[in-house]
């Protein structure tokens, strides 16, 4: 259901509105996906920006596979909150917006693709490894204390590893042919990997109006950073920017058609740390408010 728009001006302007049967819809509700080691608590800032920029919205953040079980792998993410915002979108005759943030960018591109006739409006992918990620940060020491970048293929590229959400986006460009083989659905989200639901995932991904990408050089934990809007390292560790990647090229999940119709809309901002993204008012204001409409 929407919310009225508290309206700013002077009281005659709003008589006037209302003498004249004016109505004025209320804004889309977005929904707030988290990333890895993370959940609702974390994203109270960013609802609060949220609600006093758009006064009336909605802003639910989904409460799933919070903090450790954030690890669980990602498929089974991917259908329960796409349940969870299924009932969301069914009270929104509007359409919702998406925020998604980190690990929760690749969730919700996912549910996406996978659900047929959503609603969602725009798309914000909030420093989100959309191309994968391959980096020493404190996460992988986390994880894997005795492991550098170089060998993490040698767990995540098994069956076990497999079963780690960070290993299922974890882009090793040294082997190349391995992730290839291995990986169970960063392949399957970029084309890379043949099945029968290519059409339809393109399809339902192209519903959406704006994909928007924010990210930035000091993030400290997505790497390299440019995968936050689809740029990723060769077998050099050169990084190959979005329109250089063969996915785009190919237009298999409709990236280049997005960008074509110019709903593609990148923001960069620098001096942001990783956990910082969801917390900095410059971010919101900049990058995130006037999407939100």
């Amino acid at each position: 259901m929407t919310t009225p728009q508290i309206i700013r001006g002077s009281a005659a302007q709003l008589l006037l509105l209302l003498l004249a049967g004016g109505c004025i819809d209320g804004y889309r509700p977005v929904v707030i996906v988290h990333g890895i080691l993370d959940g609702p608590k974390q994203f109270q800032t960013l609802r609060q920006y949220i609600t006093k920029a758009h006064p009336g919205t909605e802003v639910p953040v989904i409460s799933l596979y919070n903090d450790m079980k954030s690890f669980l792998p990602l498929w089974k993410q991917v259908r329960d909150f796409s349940k969870a915002i299924e009932s969301i979108s069914q009270n929104a005759p509007d359409g919702i917006h998406l925020l998604c943030f980190s690990q929760g960018g690749l969730i919700c591109r996912a549910l996406l693709f996978t659900t047929p006739r959503h609603n969602v409006h725009n798309f914000i992918s909030l420093s989100s490894p959309q191309a994968g990620q391959y980096g020493d940060t404190t996460y992988l020491r986390w994880l894997f204390p005795q492991c550098l970048k170089k060998t993490v293929y040698k767990i995540c590229y098994s069956r076990f590893g497999q079963s780690l959400s960070i290993c299922q986006y974890w882009n090793d460009p040294h082997h190349r042919s391995l992730y290839l083989q291995r990986n169970n659905f960063l392949t399957k989200l970029d084309g890379e990997r043949s099945h029968a639901d290519m059409t339809a995932w393109r399809e339902n991904f192209l519903r959406i109006k704006k994909l928007v990408l924010i990210g930035g050089p000091d993030d400290g934990v997505i790497t390299p950073w440019e995968s936050s809007r689809f740029g990723f390292y060769d077998s050099n560790e050169n990084v190959v920017e979005m329109r250089n990647q063969e996915f785009y090229k190919s237009d298999v999940f409709g990236l280049k058609t997005l960008d074509a119709r110019g709903d593609v809309r990148t923001c960069i901002q620098s001096g942001v740390k990783h956990v910082q993204w969801h917390s900095n008012h410059t971010v919101f204001k900049s990058c995130i408010e006037k999407w939100l409409t």
